[in-house]
Protein backbone atom coordinates (compact mmCIF):
# COMPACT_ATOMS: atom_id res chain seq x y z
CA UNK A 1 0.00 0.00 0.00
CA UNK A 2 1.30 3.43 -0.94
CA UNK A 3 2.37 5.76 1.85
CA UNK A 4 -0.10 8.56 2.59
CA UNK A 5 1.04 11.95 1.38
CA UNK A 6 -0.29 15.27 0.20
CA UNK A 7 -2.17 15.24 -3.09
CA UNK A 8 -0.20 17.10 -5.77
CA UNK A 9 -2.02 19.71 -7.86
CA UNK A 10 -1.18 21.35 -11.16
CA UNK A 11 -3.08 24.46 -12.22
CA UNK A 12 -4.17 25.79 -15.61
CA UNK A 13 -4.92 29.53 -15.51
CA UNK A 14 -5.13 31.66 -12.39
CA UNK A 15 -2.10 33.84 -13.04
CA UNK A 16 -1.46 37.45 -12.06
CA UNK A 17 -4.65 39.50 -11.97
CA UNK A 18 -6.99 36.50 -11.97
CA UNK A 19 -9.71 36.36 -9.30
CA UNK A 20 -10.84 32.75 -9.24
CA UNK A 21 -7.34 31.26 -9.37
CA UNK A 22 -6.52 32.65 -5.93
CA UNK A 23 -9.82 31.34 -4.58
CA UNK A 24 -9.02 27.84 -5.84
CA UNK A 25 -5.51 27.92 -4.38
CA UNK A 26 -6.73 29.07 -0.97
CA UNK A 27 -9.51 26.49 -0.97
CA UNK A 28 -7.19 23.67 -2.02
CA UNK A 29 -4.64 24.56 0.67
CA UNK A 30 -7.06 25.08 3.56
CA UNK A 31 -7.10 21.55 4.96
CA UNK A 32 -3.46 20.67 4.35
CA UNK A 33 -4.36 17.80 2.03
CA UNK A 34 -3.23 19.35 -1.27
CA UNK A 35 -0.08 21.10 -2.45
CA UNK A 36 0.40 23.12 -5.63
CA UNK A 37 3.43 21.67 -7.42
CA UNK A 38 3.21 23.07 -10.95
CA UNK A 39 1.23 25.24 -13.28
CA UNK A 40 0.62 26.84 -16.65
CA UNK A 41 -0.86 30.02 -15.27
CA UNK A 42 -1.45 32.05 -18.42
CA UNK A 43 -1.61 31.83 -22.19
CA UNK A 44 1.33 34.25 -22.04
CA UNK A 45 4.50 32.26 -21.25
CA UNK A 46 6.07 35.34 -19.63
CA UNK A 47 3.06 35.91 -17.38
CA UNK A 48 2.95 32.21 -16.50
CA UNK A 49 6.59 32.31 -15.39
CA UNK A 50 6.07 35.47 -13.34
CA UNK A 51 2.97 33.99 -11.72
CA UNK A 52 4.82 30.80 -10.84
CA UNK A 53 7.60 32.85 -9.25
CA UNK A 54 4.97 34.73 -7.19
CA UNK A 55 3.87 31.35 -5.84
CA UNK A 56 7.48 30.23 -5.11
CA UNK A 57 7.33 27.29 -7.49
CA UNK A 58 10.54 25.91 -9.03
CA UNK A 59 11.05 27.45 -12.48
CA UNK A 60 11.20 24.00 -14.09
CA UNK A 61 7.65 23.26 -12.87
CA UNK A 62 6.19 26.45 -14.35
CA UNK A 63 5.16 25.81 -17.94
CA UNK A 64 4.47 27.88 -21.04
CA UNK A 65 1.25 26.05 -21.88
CA UNK A 66 -1.09 23.44 -20.42
CA UNK A 67 -0.02 21.04 -23.21
CA UNK A 68 3.60 21.31 -22.11
CA UNK A 69 2.64 20.88 -18.45
CA UNK A 70 0.59 17.73 -18.99
CA UNK A 71 3.16 16.03 -21.22
CA UNK A 72 6.18 16.92 -19.08
CA UNK A 73 4.45 16.06 -15.81
CA UNK A 74 3.52 12.68 -17.24
CA UNK A 75 7.21 11.99 -17.88
CA UNK A 76 8.15 12.62 -14.23
CA UNK A 77 8.48 9.75 -11.74
CA UNK A 78 5.21 8.77 -10.10
CA UNK A 79 6.37 10.08 -6.74
CA UNK A 80 6.96 13.57 -8.17
CA UNK A 81 4.37 14.32 -10.83
CA UNK A 82 1.05 16.02 -10.23
CA UNK A 83 -1.97 13.88 -9.36
CA UNK A 84 -4.63 16.17 -10.78
CA UNK A 85 -5.17 19.34 -12.80
CA UNK A 86 -7.19 22.30 -11.52
CA UNK A 87 -8.67 24.31 -14.41
CA UNK A 88 -9.49 27.93 -13.52
CA UNK A 89 -9.67 29.57 -16.94
CA UNK A 90 -12.62 31.30 -18.67
CA UNK A 91 -15.32 28.94 -19.97
CA UNK A 92 -13.97 28.57 -23.51
CA UNK A 93 -10.64 27.23 -22.18
CA UNK A 94 -12.07 24.47 -19.96
CA UNK A 95 -12.51 21.68 -22.48
CA UNK A 96 -9.08 21.33 -24.10
CA UNK A 97 -7.00 21.05 -20.89
CA UNK A 98 -9.62 18.83 -19.22
CA UNK A 99 -9.70 16.48 -22.20
CA UNK A 100 -5.92 16.30 -22.46
CA UNK A 101 -5.48 15.76 -18.72
CA UNK A 102 -7.97 12.90 -18.70
CA UNK A 103 -6.46 11.31 -21.80
CA UNK A 104 -3.08 11.31 -20.07
CA UNK A 105 -4.35 9.77 -16.84
CA UNK A 106 -4.75 12.84 -14.63
CA UNK A 107 -7.78 13.54 -12.46
CA UNK A 108 -9.48 16.93 -12.91
CA UNK A 109 -11.05 19.71 -10.86
CA UNK A 110 -12.73 22.31 -13.08
CA UNK A 111 -14.44 25.62 -12.49
CA UNK A 112 -18.06 25.89 -13.65
CA UNK A 113 -19.74 25.81 -16.09
CA UNK A 114 -17.93 22.70 -17.22
CA UNK A 115 -17.40 23.67 -20.87
CA UNK A 116 -18.27 26.15 -23.60
CA UNK A 117 -21.15 24.03 -24.96
CA UNK A 118 -23.13 20.85 -24.38
CA UNK A 119 -21.23 18.85 -27.02
CA UNK A 120 -17.93 19.37 -25.20
CA UNK A 121 -19.54 18.49 -21.85
CA UNK A 122 -20.85 15.18 -23.15
CA UNK A 123 -17.45 14.33 -24.62
CA UNK A 124 -15.82 14.86 -21.21
CA UNK A 125 -18.55 12.77 -19.60
CA UNK A 126 -17.71 9.83 -21.89
CA UNK A 127 -13.98 10.28 -21.30
CA UNK A 128 -14.32 10.34 -17.50
CA UNK A 129 -16.30 7.10 -17.64
CA UNK A 130 -13.83 5.46 -20.03
CA UNK A 131 -10.74 6.44 -18.05
CA UNK A 132 -12.34 5.85 -14.61
CA UNK A 133 -10.88 9.08 -13.27
CA UNK A 134 -12.22 11.62 -10.79
CA UNK A 135 -13.76 14.83 -12.07
CA UNK A 136 -14.95 17.52 -9.66
CA UNK A 137 -16.84 20.65 -10.65
CA UNK A 138 -16.63 23.61 -8.30
CA UNK A 139 -20.27 24.41 -7.63
CA UNK A 140 -18.98 25.71 -4.32
CA UNK A 141 -22.33 26.60 -2.76
CA UNK A 142 -23.03 22.90 -2.25
CA UNK A 143 -20.14 22.90 0.23
CA UNK A 144 -21.86 24.92 2.97
CA UNK A 145 -22.71 22.94 6.14
CA UNK A 146 -26.28 24.28 6.21
CA UNK A 147 -26.77 23.26 2.57
CA UNK A 148 -25.69 19.76 3.60
CA UNK A 149 -28.14 19.94 6.51
CA UNK A 150 -30.97 21.04 4.21
CA UNK A 151 -30.23 18.14 1.89
CA UNK A 152 -30.21 15.69 4.80
CA UNK A 153 -33.55 17.02 6.08
CA UNK A 154 -35.17 16.43 2.69
CA UNK A 155 -33.57 13.00 2.28
CA UNK A 156 -35.08 12.02 5.65
CA UNK A 157 -38.49 13.15 4.36
CA UNK A 158 -38.98 15.59 7.23
CA UNK A 159 -40.72 18.06 4.93
CA UNK A 160 -42.79 15.42 3.16
CA UNK A 161 -43.16 15.39 -0.61
CA UNK A 162 -41.56 18.49 -2.14
CA UNK A 163 -44.07 20.77 -3.82
CA UNK A 164 -42.36 24.08 -4.55
CA UNK A 165 -38.79 25.26 -5.16
CA UNK A 166 -37.89 28.95 -5.31
CA UNK A 167 -34.24 29.79 -5.98
CA UNK A 168 -32.94 33.25 -6.76
CA UNK A 169 -29.51 34.73 -7.42
CA UNK A 170 -29.53 38.53 -7.80
CA UNK A 171 -26.28 40.47 -8.26
CA UNK A 172 -25.76 44.12 -9.15
CA UNK A 173 -22.19 44.25 -10.43
CA UNK A 174 -23.21 44.40 -14.12
CA UNK A 175 -25.87 47.11 -13.65
CA UNK A 176 -23.77 49.36 -15.91
CA UNK A 177 -21.87 48.67 -19.14
CA UNK A 178 -18.82 47.63 -17.11
CA UNK A 179 -17.24 45.62 -19.91
CA UNK A 180 -16.64 48.88 -21.80
CA UNK A 181 -13.99 49.76 -19.21
CA UNK A 182 -12.09 46.52 -19.99
CA UNK A 183 -12.67 45.24 -16.46
CA UNK A 184 -11.32 41.71 -16.88
CA UNK A 185 -14.13 39.73 -15.24
CA UNK A 186 -16.87 41.73 -16.97
CA UNK A 187 -15.10 41.57 -20.34
CA UNK A 188 -14.92 37.80 -20.70
CA UNK A 189 -18.15 36.94 -18.87
CA UNK A 190 -20.19 39.10 -21.29
CA UNK A 191 -18.34 37.95 -24.42
CA UNK A 192 -20.19 35.12 -26.25
CA UNK A 193 -16.88 33.95 -27.74
CA UNK A 194 -15.54 33.24 -24.23
CA UNK A 195 -18.61 32.75 -22.04
CA UNK A 196 -20.76 30.68 -24.38
CA UNK A 197 -24.49 30.86 -25.12
CA UNK A 198 -25.52 32.61 -21.93
CA UNK A 199 -24.46 35.49 -19.70
CA UNK A 200 -26.12 35.68 -16.29
CA UNK A 201 -27.83 32.30 -16.76
CA UNK A 202 -24.53 30.62 -17.54
CA UNK A 203 -22.58 32.40 -14.84
CA UNK A 204 -24.93 32.33 -11.84
CA UNK A 205 -28.10 30.67 -13.15
CA UNK A 206 -26.22 27.37 -13.28
CA UNK A 207 -25.33 27.78 -9.60
CA UNK A 208 -29.01 28.21 -8.77
CA UNK A 209 -30.02 25.22 -10.91
CA UNK A 210 -27.36 23.01 -9.36
CA UNK A 211 -28.15 24.07 -5.78
CA UNK A 212 -31.86 23.30 -6.21
CA UNK A 213 -31.23 19.85 -7.67
CA UNK A 214 -28.52 19.09 -5.09
CA UNK A 215 -30.64 19.92 -2.04
CA UNK A 216 -33.94 18.44 -3.25
CA UNK A 217 -32.57 15.41 -5.08
CA UNK A 218 -35.05 16.26 -7.84
CA UNK A 219 -34.35 16.86 -11.51
CA UNK A 220 -35.82 19.40 -13.91
CA UNK A 221 -38.05 17.86 -16.58
CA UNK A 222 -39.57 20.96 -18.24
CA UNK A 223 -38.96 24.69 -18.27
CA UNK A 224 -40.30 28.00 -19.53
CA UNK A 225 -37.85 30.91 -19.76
CA UNK A 226 -37.81 34.67 -20.17
CA UNK A 227 -34.33 36.15 -20.69
CA UNK A 228 -33.47 39.83 -20.98
CA UNK A 229 -30.50 41.95 -21.95
CA UNK A 230 -31.16 45.10 -19.95
CA UNK A 231 -27.94 47.09 -20.34
CA UNK A 232 -27.69 48.64 -23.78
CA UNK A 233 -24.83 47.29 -25.90
CA UNK A 234 -24.43 44.04 -23.95
CA UNK A 235 -24.24 40.89 -26.10
CA UNK A 236 -25.58 38.31 -23.64
CA UNK A 237 -28.44 38.07 -21.15
CA UNK A 238 -27.95 39.88 -17.86
CA UNK A 239 -31.34 39.03 -16.35
CA UNK A 240 -33.79 36.15 -16.51
CA UNK A 241 -36.59 34.16 -14.92
CA UNK A 242 -37.30 30.48 -15.48
CA UNK A 243 -40.37 28.45 -14.51
CA UNK A 244 -39.51 24.85 -13.71
CA UNK A 245 -41.21 21.48 -13.41
CA UNK A 246 -39.49 18.66 -11.55
CA UNK A 247 -39.64 14.89 -11.90
CA UNK A 248 -41.83 14.44 -8.78
CA UNK A 249 -44.46 16.93 -9.99
CA UNK A 250 -43.12 19.89 -8.01
CA UNK A 251 -42.96 23.32 -9.63
CA UNK A 252 -40.23 25.90 -9.30
CA UNK A 253 -39.08 29.41 -10.03
CA UNK A 254 -35.48 30.31 -10.79
CA UNK A 255 -34.32 33.92 -11.07
CA UNK A 256 -30.79 34.97 -12.00
CA UNK A 257 -29.90 38.60 -12.59
CA UNK A 258 -26.75 40.69 -12.62
CA UNK A 259 -28.46 44.07 -13.01
CA UNK A 260 -30.11 44.24 -9.55
CA UNK A 261 -28.39 47.41 -8.39
CA UNK A 262 -27.27 47.23 -4.78
CA UNK A 263 -27.23 43.44 -4.56
CA UNK A 264 -24.01 41.54 -3.82
CA UNK A 265 -24.28 37.74 -4.02
CA UNK A 266 -27.76 37.26 -2.63
CA UNK A 267 -28.26 33.59 -3.49
CA UNK A 268 -31.33 32.28 -1.66
CA UNK A 269 -33.33 29.07 -1.84
CA UNK A 270 -36.72 28.19 -0.37
CA UNK A 271 -38.13 24.68 -0.59
CA UNK A 272 -41.64 23.70 0.49
CA UNK A 273 -43.03 20.24 1.17
CA UNK A 274 -46.32 18.86 2.48
CA UNK A 275 -45.31 19.35 6.13
CA UNK A 276 -43.15 22.47 6.03
CA UNK A 277 -40.41 24.41 4.29
CA UNK A 278 -36.83 25.55 4.59
CA UNK A 279 -35.07 28.81 3.78
CA UNK A 280 -31.32 29.36 3.27
CA UNK A 281 -29.45 32.50 2.20
CA UNK A 282 -25.81 32.48 1.08
CA UNK A 283 -25.15 35.88 2.68
CA UNK A 284 -26.18 34.41 6.08
CA UNK A 285 -24.77 30.92 5.46
CA UNK A 286 -24.56 29.61 9.02
CA UNK A 287 -28.35 29.78 9.45
CA UNK A 288 -31.07 27.50 8.10
CA UNK A 289 -34.71 28.29 8.84
CA UNK A 290 -37.30 25.53 9.05
CA UNK A 291 -40.96 26.57 8.84
CA UNK A 292 -43.85 24.34 9.88
CA UNK A 293 -47.55 24.44 9.18
CA UNK A 294 -48.71 23.83 12.76
CA UNK A 295 -45.77 24.66 15.02
CA UNK A 296 -43.15 27.30 15.67
CA UNK A 297 -40.42 27.85 13.10
CA UNK A 298 -36.93 26.56 13.91
CA UNK A 299 -33.65 28.34 13.41
CA UNK A 300 -30.77 25.91 12.91
CA UNK A 301 -27.19 27.10 13.31
CA UNK A 302 -23.91 25.59 12.15
CA UNK A 303 -22.19 23.71 14.97
CA UNK A 304 -25.16 23.86 17.35
CA UNK A 305 -27.41 20.97 18.36
CA UNK A 306 -27.93 17.58 16.86
CA UNK A 307 -27.04 18.20 13.21
CA UNK A 308 -26.68 15.58 10.51
CA UNK A 309 -23.37 13.79 10.01
CA UNK A 310 -23.13 15.53 6.63
CA UNK A 311 -23.35 19.00 8.19
CA UNK A 312 -20.96 18.10 11.01
CA UNK A 313 -18.41 16.61 8.61
CA UNK A 314 -18.25 19.88 6.70
CA UNK A 315 -17.97 22.26 9.67
CA UNK A 316 -14.45 23.21 10.70
CA UNK A 317 -14.78 25.64 13.58
CA UNK A 318 -16.89 26.07 16.76
CA UNK A 319 -20.35 27.60 16.66
CA UNK A 320 -20.46 31.37 16.49
CA UNK A 321 -17.36 31.63 14.31
CA UNK A 322 -18.58 32.37 10.78
CA UNK A 323 -17.76 29.93 8.01
CA UNK A 324 -18.25 31.24 4.53
CA UNK A 325 -17.44 31.17 0.84
CA UNK A 326 -13.84 29.96 1.11
CA UNK A 327 -14.67 27.19 3.56
CA UNK A 328 -17.50 25.98 1.32
CA UNK A 329 -15.17 26.05 -1.67
CA UNK A 330 -12.55 24.19 0.36
CA UNK A 331 -15.02 21.42 1.20
CA UNK A 332 -15.14 20.45 -2.46
CA UNK A 333 -11.34 20.26 -2.66
CA UNK A 334 -11.12 18.41 0.66
CA UNK A 335 -13.72 15.82 -0.36
CA UNK A 336 -11.99 15.39 -3.72
CA UNK A 337 -8.62 14.96 -1.94
CA UNK A 338 -9.99 12.44 0.58
CA UNK A 339 -11.57 10.43 -2.22
CA UNK A 340 -8.39 10.49 -4.31
CA UNK A 341 -6.35 9.55 -1.22
CA UNK A 342 -8.55 6.46 -0.77
CA UNK A 343 -8.03 5.50 -4.40
CA UNK A 344 -4.25 5.86 -4.04
CA UNK A 345 -4.44 3.66 -0.93
CA UNK A 346 -6.56 1.06 -2.76
CA UNK A 347 -9.40 1.68 -0.33
CA UNK A 348 -13.09 2.26 -0.98
CA UNK A 349 -13.85 6.00 -0.79
CA UNK A 350 -16.29 7.08 1.91
CA UNK A 351 -19.75 8.16 0.73
CA UNK A 352 -19.41 11.13 3.09
CA UNK A 353 -16.53 12.48 0.97
CA UNK A 354 -17.77 11.40 -2.44
CA UNK A 355 -20.07 14.38 -1.93
CA UNK A 356 -18.85 16.83 -4.57
CA UNK A 357 -20.26 17.94 -7.95
CA UNK A 358 -19.13 15.74 -10.83
CA UNK A 359 -19.06 15.66 -14.61
CA UNK A 360 -22.71 14.56 -14.50
CA UNK A 361 -23.63 17.82 -12.77
CA UNK A 362 -21.59 19.64 -15.40
CA UNK A 363 -23.56 18.07 -18.23
CA UNK A 364 -26.86 18.97 -16.55
CA UNK A 365 -25.63 22.53 -16.12
CA UNK A 366 -24.80 22.84 -19.81
CA UNK A 367 -28.12 21.25 -20.71
CA UNK A 368 -29.83 23.83 -18.48
CA UNK A 369 -28.09 26.69 -20.29
CA UNK A 370 -28.95 25.23 -23.71
CA UNK A 371 -32.59 24.63 -22.85
CA UNK A 372 -33.08 28.02 -21.19
CA UNK A 373 -31.77 29.77 -24.31
CA UNK A 374 -33.97 27.56 -26.49
CA UNK A 375 -37.04 28.20 -24.35
CA UNK A 376 -36.46 31.94 -24.28
CA UNK A 377 -36.44 32.05 -28.09
CA UNK A 378 -39.28 29.57 -28.55
CA UNK A 379 -42.94 30.44 -29.04
CA UNK A 380 -43.84 27.37 -26.99
CA UNK A 381 -44.76 27.95 -23.36
CA UNK A 382 -42.96 24.85 -22.09
CA UNK A 383 -40.14 22.76 -23.52
CA UNK A 384 -38.80 19.38 -22.39
CA UNK A 385 -35.53 19.37 -20.50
Amino acid sequence: MAKKRKIRMGMVGGGRGAFIGNVHRMAAAMDGQIELVCGAFSSSPKKSKLSGADLFLPAKRVYNSFEEMILKEKELPENERMDFVSIVTPNHVHFAPAKMALENGFHVVCDKPITFDIKEAKELQKLVKKKKLLFALTHNYTGYPMVKEARSIIRKNKLGKIRKVIVEYPQGWLSTFLEKSNQKQAAWRTDPKKSGLAGAMGDIGTHAENLAEYITGLQITELCADLNTVVKGRKLDDDGTVLLRYNNGASGILMASQICAGEENNLRIRIYGEKGGLDWNQQEPNTLILKWQNKTAELIRTGVGNLSKEANAHSRIPAGHPEGYLEAFANIYRNFAFTLQSILQNKKPSDLYLDFPTVEDGVRGMKFITKVIEASKSKKKWIKF
